[in-house]
C-alpha cells in the first residue's frame, strides 16, 4: 500500500463501522454539538458562499453550513462512508443547494472552486496528509478559508481513553497502533498540524487548543452502551470476538467509570479540541 493510499479507511467506514455510526447519528450530533459550534464560529460563513465539508459523515456540518450560506450558496459534503452519506442525503433532501460526494477527498476535481473548507473530525484519516491537503487546496478559490476541528492530546479525551482502559481491563489489550498514523489523534500536536498545512500551501495558520465539555444525550448507561457500539471498546469487542457476558461486563465497567462525570449534575465529558484555521493564498 502506498503512502497516499487511503483504502484502509475507506474499507473501515464503508463496512459495519459506518452502519454503527449512522445508527448513532442523533446521539453523536448532540454529543459533538459544541465541537461543531466551535468549528463553524471560526469558518466565517456568509450568504452566497460555496462550502466544502470534508469527512462530512451524516451531514450535521452540511446542514448548519447550508443555513448560513442560504439558497444563493452551495454546500458539498464529501465522505468515504456510504452508510453515513445515505443518511446525509435523507437529512438534506429538502435542500437543493446541498449535495454529497461519495469518495476520497484526496482525489476531488471540482468546478467551480469553493470558498470555504470545513470539517468536524474528518481530516485526521489521510495516509499522506500533506498530499491530501495540497489536493484539497486545489479545490478552493484564492482567499478561501479553512476551519476544522480535530481531537487534542490523548490523555485529555476520556471519550476514547475511558472505554479503551475498560476494554483492556475486561477483555484484553489491543495491538499497539501509531497515534501519528491515520486515526482520531493524528492531529493532536498543533505544531505538526501547522507544518502539514504550511507544506500544503496554506497561510495564516492557527491552532487553538480548547477545553470544552461534551454533553451526552442520555445517562451513563446510555453512553456506556454507545461506547460499546462505536470507538475503541467496539474495536476490542470485535478484535477479541467477545461474548455476551464479556460485553455486559465491559458495559458495566464503562458505566461505573463514567459516573464521576455526572456526580455534580448532568453528565458531561471533558474534551480537548484543536480548532484549526488557515487561508489559501
Amino acid at each position: 500500500m502506498s503512502a497516499s493510499d487511503n483504502s484502509d479507511q475507506v474499507e473501515f467506514w464503508s463496512a459495519s463501522a459506518g452502519q454503527r455510526w449512522a445508527a448513532r447519528q442523533a446521539e453523536l450530533d448532540i454529543l459533538m454539538q459544541p465541537v461543531l459550534d466551535g468549528m463553524l464560529a471560526r469558518a466565517e460563513l456568509a450568504p452566497g458562499l460555496r462550502v466544502l465539508d470534508i469527512g462530512c459523515g451524516a451531514g450535521a456540518g452540511c446542514l448548519a453550513a447550508a443555513e448560513a450560506v442560504g439558497d444563493a450558496g452551495a454546500v458539498l459534503g464529501v465522505d468515504v462512508s456510504a452508510p453515513l452519506l445515505d443518511l446525509a442525503w435523507q437529512r438534506a433532501a429538502a435542500l437543493p443547494h446541498v449535495a454529497f460526494h461519495h469518495g476520497d477527498a484526496t482525489t476531488l476535481a471540482l468546478s467551480p472552486p469553493y470558498d470555504r473548507l470545513i470539517s468536524r473530525f474528518g481530516v485526521m484519516f489521510f495516509a499522506d496528509p500533506v498530499l491530501s491537503f495540497t489536493r484539497m487546496a486545489a479545490q478552493l478559490s484564492p482567499g478561501a478559508k479553512l476551519s476544522f476541528a480535530a481531537w487534542g492530546q490523548i490523555p485529555e479525551n476520556p471519550f476514547f481513553t475511558l472505554p479503551a482502559r475498560a476494554a483492556r481491563a475486561t477483555i484484553g489489550a489491543m495491538p499497539k497502533s501509531d497515534p501519528d498514523g491515520p486515526g482520531p489523534f493524528a492531529f493532536r500536536d498543533p505544531e505538526r498540524v501547522v507544518s502539514i498545512l504550511a507544506e500544503a500551501g496554506f497561510v495564516d495558520i492557527a491552532c487553538k487548543v480548547t477545553r470544552l465539555d461534551l454533553p451526552p444525550a442520555g445517562t451513563v448507561d446510555d453512553l456506556a452502551q454507545q461506547m460499546c457500539d462505536i470507538g475503541p471498546a467496539s474495536g476490542a469487542i470485535n478484535h477479541f470476538e467477545a461474548g455476551p457476558a464479556q460485553v455486559a461486563e465491559l458495559r458495566q465497567t464503562i458505566a461505573e467509570a463514567l459516573r464521576p462525570y455526572a456526580k455534580d449534575g448532568p453528565l458531561r465529558l471533558p474534551a480537548e479540541i484543536n480548532f484549526v484555521t488557515a487561508t489559501k493564498p
